[in-house]
């Protein structure tokens, strides 16, 4: 795969989880909520259910490559932006947010 294939597909997981989460901190009026929400449920739910339970589980995590692991970052860099964004806008007065 080319560097400029996975650089497209890291940004595009970055907005994809910053807009989610900029959306959701609006509506539940939380901060770090689409963070809580990727660490805990979206990655556990991942891994476990692609997992093939005859193999090792660390030679399954082993087997993910470069890729995978980057979109993984970007995304919770996204929501992790997210939820800074809307602490900074409140801190500014943005009553809405």
């Amino acid at each position: 795969m080319g560097w400029l294939v996975v650089f497209i597909l890291m940004v595009l997981f970055f907005v994809m989880m910053f807009g989610i989460g900029f959306i959701l901190n609006m509506l539940m009026k939380t901060t770090w909520f689409p963070a809580y929400v990727f660490i805990i449920v979206i990655l556990p739910i991942v891994v476990y259910s692609l997992w093939n339970h005859e193999q090792n589980f660390w030679t399954y995590v082993a087997s993910y490559r470069l890729v995978d692991y980057l979109t993984a970052i970007a995304g919770l860099l996204g929501a992790i932006l997210s939820g800074w964004t809307i602490r900074k806008l409140r801190q500014g007065g943005y009553k809405m947010f």
